[in-house]
């Protein structure tokens, strides 16, 4: 393995957590499925750092990242969901932005030509609303702290940032699309 395949590799490695961290969650091993996710946040920015301090980023890096976050969080979200401890229509609106972006994807690849992803900011705050909403979830659930109204209102900013984010890509890529085709 080459140095410039590490953000890769751990990128790969964040995907594999999920498994664990779903099977802690239905097992309802809270600060353990809490520990993933730190695990995981923190193998995203290590792999992140690493690929722009080194200059590592690669085409498969840029699909990687996000597609491992989002297996991470809609998993979270719908196991949450399933649990009872987010509701089922926040996890409604996690999955649909993310079918909505990636079937927008799909479409532009066959369409229009090779897609060459570029996260927002509004996209990136998106994915930190739904982490700051998953950690107070699993705080709450794992130590019966009452985090009752941060639980609210990071569930109020997922859902704003979901149809935000959602909004915004649709409109950047099909504005791209329509200067690509003329």
């Amino acid at each position: 393995m080459r140095p410039a395949d590490i953000p890769n590799a751990i990128c790969l490695l964040r995907m594999l957590l999920v498994a664990p961290t779903v099977w802690a969650l239905f097992e309802r091993r809270f600060v353990l499925a809490l520990g993933l996710v730190v695990l995981a946040g923190l193998s995203d920015l290590l792999d992140g750092y690493l690929a722009k301090r080194f200059d590592w980023r690669s085409r498969l890096g840029a699909m990687l990242d996000p597609l491992a976050d989002k297996l991470l969080l809609v998993s979270l979200f719908i196991s949450l969901a399933l649990l009872g401890c987010v509701p089922l229509w926040l996890a409604a609106v996690v999955l649909g932005r993310d079918v909505v972006i990636v079937a927008g994807a799909l479409a532009y690849n066959w369409l229009i030509g090779p897609l060459h992803p570029e996260p927002s900011v509004v996209g990136k705050f998106n994915t930190l609303a739904q982490l700051i909403c998953v950690i107070f979830v699993l705080i709450e659930q794992g130590t019966r702290m009452p985090l009752g109204p941060l639980v609210v209102v990071s569930g109020a900013a997922v859902l704003v940032m979901g149809v935000v984010s959602g909004i915004d890509y649709v409109l950047r890529w099909s504005l791209r699309a329509a200067g690509e085709r003329t």
